[in-house]
């Protein structure tokens, strides 16, 4: 059964609305959403929503399935819900990706090799860095093995693993959060 939740898009065009107000306007139209204030001073307040059951950490909000598809499917899937698989850009990302998955569970991630030439590229156009990727130990491995997958296949350790993209896998979605 697909457990990805479905939400609404909405634009907003706010004039001389304080962000309370703009919250407010905001869980009207969509009540799916949950916001966290943020900001530095009791003056400075702002605000930033996911959707409900996607989790939050720094600028983004992550979505973490619990049904198994195909690398493209997968990738379709996050799409229709305005996100990309997941691109991991720091450790500290990782390392909070990681603190929230299932370790006897794979996870498709947004980065693949289409043409199965070494030429690794990630699902929203960053540059593909090999010393910022996380990967086993002798990976990737296979040429034809041209989509990634986070796993723990030890139970010790998380890495990246290149795999054929037929299998089905659990997946991790990505997107920014909604700033108010």
């Amino acid at each position: 059964m697909d457990t990805n939740p479905s939400f609404l898009t909405v634009n907003f065009h706010f004039i001389h609305g304080k962000t309370d107000e703009r919250l407010s306007e905001l869980r009207t139209y969509n009540s799916g959403l949950t916001c966290f204030s943020e900001g530095t001073s009791m003056t400075e307040k702002y605000w930033s929503c996911c959707p409900q059951s996607w989790k939050s950490f720094s600028l983004n909000c992550y979505f973490i399935s619990n049904d198994t598809k195909t690398w493209t499917e997968s990738k379709n899937s996050c799409s229709a819900m305005n996100s990309h698989l997941l691109v991991t850009n720091t450790k500290e990302e990782q390392d909070f990706i990681i603190q929230n998955l299932d370790k006897s569970s794979a996870y498709y991630v947004g980065l693949s090799d289409p043409e199965g030439n070494g030429d690794w590229q990630w699902v929203d156009q960053t540059p593909y860095n090999a010393s910022a990727t996380f990967w086993h130990p002798g990976e990737p491995n296979y040429q034809w093995e041209r989509c990634v997958m986070l796993n723990n296949p030890s139970r010790r350790s998380w890495g990246l693993n290149d795999v054929t993209c037929e299998t089905p896998q659990r997946s991790i979605c990505k997107m920014m959060k909604i700033h108010l």
